[in-house]
């Protein structure tokens, strides 16, 4: 068997899983406070930026910090935020609202954020970090009660477990501390959170689905820095959720929709609503005479400051958005995952110093710094949405920012995990989407195409149900399978419901990474796990 062969094992001062902005800034803050400091980043995408889609809003106040010099040095920011625009949608029209105060945008920059992370990599590799793209870290390093390390996946196993012709034994990264930065729902982290019981006393995370294409348009239609966000329409009062629409670079246009992972029905489909949209009068436009060039999903934490986990765990810590530091109304999260980088690294520059257990000093840094009080002020906006609704919600924002100046003496939690709130398939009303025409609309198949996603087609399934049987006697009976509607990449199917005899049927080659059966699954049935390293999305350079 696999695993009773020897590993090799390369040791490291540091060890940061995951090659994203927190992870990267992370990396190159510990270079910068000792050279001599041995540092790996290890990325499952087979380059630096591959699983992340181009299309994002950054300010730069934490890239100043990191890199001051980061014009001088080329930086991929070249399309300065102009405008703003903030619309409520009814079926038929749309109407200007005022721009929240956390929406503005100005000196903000409009970038591909895999090219970011791609020119984040080369800075780090110049200071003398080692990235290592194309393993998946599959397995924490444990003695004694601490991390000491990761372990990347085997390569070259089977379908049935077992090891092929080409199987290759994955790699021991050990280190005194190992830095997880794995984005949403991180699988490592989940190991973590577990095994150190980081989320024992703490309000439930809450996620958002965000799906995203990126098109090209014709000259004439394209609006450099125009930055629009919008509500409403075709989402109902009670599912949080919205949309955005940036116009950058050599006429591209990056369109994406978020749903809120709390929604109620079990017959919505983010991703048919996000089509939907498309046709809106008003959304239409935009793509005139353009075309599709890439899509991808990923699930956003959305819990904010009340539902970040114990931060620290002997032998490493959490940094990024798989702690949960994305600001939801400012709707960014590069820059204070870049910061919570940057912070644990002190920490653990100073832990190894003081050859401490853990990086303790950690989350008394963050409460120190900008991070922190950015993410205060606004705790109270998105659960505001999840207990009062569209309306109640757009009124407690208000008065959470303009009265209250994100000071309010309360502070509003998360009241349920995003699992726990489906109705039964039989008391919620069914939605008809229409067809994709192929123009403007899609399938998901298609979809999954133009997102270049490839996985080892010998090898075990990475979707894996805890007990299969409940696929059926829970998921079917009283959802209706609500995998094969929220999934935005046809993953799950159901077959031979037609004869009375209904079984899941798992498509792991389509999936887009995006971790939302992990999330959504009613009784949590559903893990994800890393699958072969350098499997799924591959967005190239300039997407």
């Amino acid at each position: 068997m696999s695993d009773t062969m020897a590993r090799e094992a390369m040791e490291f001062d540091v060890v940061v899983v995951g090659a994203g902005p927190a992870g990267l800034a992370c990396a190159i803050r510990l270079k910068q406070l000792d050279p001599e400091r041995s540092v790996c980043v290890v990325e499952k995408g087979g380059e630096v930026g591959a699983h992340i889609l181009s299309g994002a809003v950054i300010e730069t106040r934490a890239l100043t910090e990191l890199l001051p010099d980061w014009r001088e040095t080329g930086a991929p920011l070249t399309t300065p935020a102009r405008a703003d625009r903030f619309l409520y949608l009814t079926a038929t029209g749309a109407h200007r609202l005022p721009t929240p105060p956390q929406m503005h945008n100005e000196g903000n920059f409009i970038v591909s954020l895999g090219d970011v992370c791609r020119w984040l990599g080369q800075q780090a590799e110049a200071l003398g970090v080692e990235i290592y793209p194309g393993f998946a870290a599959s397995e924490l390093l444990e003695e004694d009660g601490r991390v000491l390390g990761i372990a990347t996946g085997d390569m070259g196993i089977g379908k049935d477990g077992k090891p092929g012709p080409n199987h290759t034994r994955g790699m021991e990264l050990r280190a005194r501390f190992t830095v997880l930065a794995e984005g949403c729902r991180g699988s490592l982290t989940k190991q973590a959170t577990a095994r150190f019981a980081l989320r024992d006393g703490r309000p439930p995370q809450t996620f958002g689905l965000g799906i995203k294409e990126l098109w090209e348009i014709p000259a004439a239609r394209h609006q450099p820095g125009l930055v629009e966000h919008s509500i409403g329409w075709p989402l109902d009062s009670s599912t949080y959720g919205g949309c955005w629409l940036y116009h950058w670079g050599d006429n591209l246009v990056s369109y994406g929709f978020v749903v809120g992972l709390d929604y109620a029905n079990p017959w919505l489909s983010p991703f048919d609503e996000m089509q939907r949209l498309k046709t809106h009068p008003h959304m239409c436009k935009h793509f005139e005479g353009g075309r599709r060039l890439s899509y991808g999903a990923r699930a956003l934490s959305e819990g904010g400051f009340q539902s970040l986990p114990k931060l620290t765990f002997p032998g490493g810590c959490l940094v990024g958005d798989t702690a949960g530091f994305l600001n939801v109304p400012k709707i960014k999260g590069t820059h204070t995952a870049m910061k919570s980088g940057m912070v644990a690294a002190e920490a653990v520059h100073e832990a190894i110093g003081e050859n401490a257990p853990e990086p303790d000093s950690y989350d008394a840094k963050l409460q120190a710094s900008w991070l922190w009080s950015e993410l205060r002020e606004v705790r109270n906006i998105r659960p505001g949405f999840a207990k009062f609704g569209l309306y109640g919600g757009l009124l407690n924002a208000a008065l959470d920012t303009y009265v209250f100046r994100g000071r309010a003496p309360w502070t509003l939690s998360h009241p349920h995990a995003d699992n726990e709130t489906l109705k039964p398939a039989a008391a919620a009303p069914r939605i008809a989407y229409p067809r994709p025409d192929g123009v403007l609309t899609f399938d998901k198949l298609s979809s999954v195409f133009i997102s270049n996603t490839n996985h080892e087609e010998n090898q075990p399934v990475h979707l894996r149900l805890r007990d299969p049987a409940r696929a059926i006697t829970v998921n079917w009976e009283q959802y209706r399978s609500p995998e094969t509607r929220y999934c935005p990449a046809g993953v799950y199917e159901i077959e031979g419901a037609e004869e009375g005899k209904p079984q899941l049927r798992i498509n792991a080659q389509n999936c887009v990474h995006c971790k939302t059966c992990d999330i959504k699954d009613p009784t949590q049935n559903i893990d994800w796990v890393t699958p072969e390293g350098g499997g799924g999305p591959n967005y190239p350079g300039g997407m």
